[in-house]
C-alpha cells in the first residue's frame, strides 16, 4: 500500500499547509474520503496538538499506539484524530474512522500525514489500514 506524506506548515497563528504525495482519497470499508477531508483531519489534529487543546470526550487528537504494528512511512509519535465526510470533528461520537498524524517537528509547526484507518471489520478496539488511492 502507499503511504503519503503530508508536511503542514503554520505562520504565526494563520495556519498555512504545503502538501506533498497526498492521497486523492481514502476509503474505509466504504466510507470514501476526499482530499479536502483528509486535509481537514489532519490540519485539525495538528492545530489543537500544538495550541494544547483538545476536543471530545475521548480528548482528540490524543497519541496512537500503534498496536496493530501498521508500516507507516511517517515517525512515532503519532496522534490519531477523528475523520469525517463533511466538516471537521467538534465534540460528540467521533465515529469509526481516524486521521494519524506522525514525525511531528519539534516546534509542533508540521507534521507528516500517515494513513487513515477504521475500527470498521476489527475486533475489539483494534484499528485495520484504509485505502489510499
Amino acid at each position: 500500500m502507499r503511504f503519503a506524506s503530508i508536511i503542514f506548515l503554520f505562520a504565526a497563528s494563520v495556519a498555512a499547509q504545503s502538501i506533498s504525495d497526498e492521497p486523492t482519497s481514502s476509503d474505509c470499508d466504504g466510507t470514501t474520503y476526499s482530499q479536502e477531508n483528509i486535509d481537514d483531519a489532519a490540519t485539525a489534529a495538528l492545530s489543537y496538538y500544538a495550541s494544547g487543546q483538545t476536543v471530545g470526550r475521548d480528548s482528540y487528537p490524543h497519541q496512537y499506539k500503534d498496536y496493530e504494528g501498521f508500516s507507516f512511512a511517517c515517525s512515532a509519535p503519532f496522534l490519531e484524530f477523528p475523520i469525517l465526510t463533511s466538516g471537521v470533528y467538534s465534540g460528540g461520537s467521533p465515529g469509526a474512522d481516524r486521521v494519524i498524524i506522525g514525525s511531528i517537528s519539534s516546534d509542533e509547526s508540521s507534521a507528516e500525514y500517515c494513513a487513515v484507518i477504521t475500527h470498521d471489520g476489527q475486533s475489539g478496539n483494534a484499528f485495520g489500514e484504509c485505502s489510499d488511492s
